[in-house]
């Protein structure tokens, strides 16, 4: 029985293509996840400057005003990067790299696929499963 039309590789579609358009996605995925560390990276970088804040005061308070002075004119609300905070970082990413890849990917995919998600991993699960197997089915409900 095949699997769900959605994940079938259209008529006249080669091998080396649905492995390519996979490489494809895969590499997309480290894309995604490459951009869950960026934005990681900011929360962090941003927590850490409000951190600082509360240490600079809570020096102040304690009478070190110089040592305050110098690590708040210093380092307090400094660029991560020349000219830019994180927001601009993750900014620039989005809207270059980040939605290049997507539209190119999805690109490959509407042109060559109809837009078909995923067809090499289905395929590997449809080679890889046991077929009436409880665990195994080809979708939520089936009873392949």
């Amino acid at each position: 029985m095949a699997i769900d039309e959605e994940h079938v590789r259209p008529d006249g579609v080669d091998d080396l293509t649905v492995e390519a358009l996979g490489n494809i996605s895969e590499a997309l995925e480290a894309v995604e996840v490459a951009r869950g560390h960026l934005y990681a990276f900011h929360r962090m970088s941003g927590t850490a400057d409000l951190t600082l804040g509360k240490g600079v005061a809570q020096l102040r308070e304690a009478g070190h005003t110089e040592l305050a002075d110098r690590i708040e004119t210093e380092l307090v609300g400094r660029n991560v990067l020349h000219g830019r905070w994180t927001f601009q970082i993750v900014e620039e990413y989005d809207d270059g790299y980040y939605a290049d890849f997507r539209r190119l990917e999805q690109a490959g995919r509407d042109e060559l696929v109809d837009g078909r998600r995923h067809l090499y991993e289905a395929e590997m699960k449809e080679d890889r499963r046991t077929h009436g197997r409880p665990g195994h089915e080809r979708e939520p409900g089936a009873r392949d």
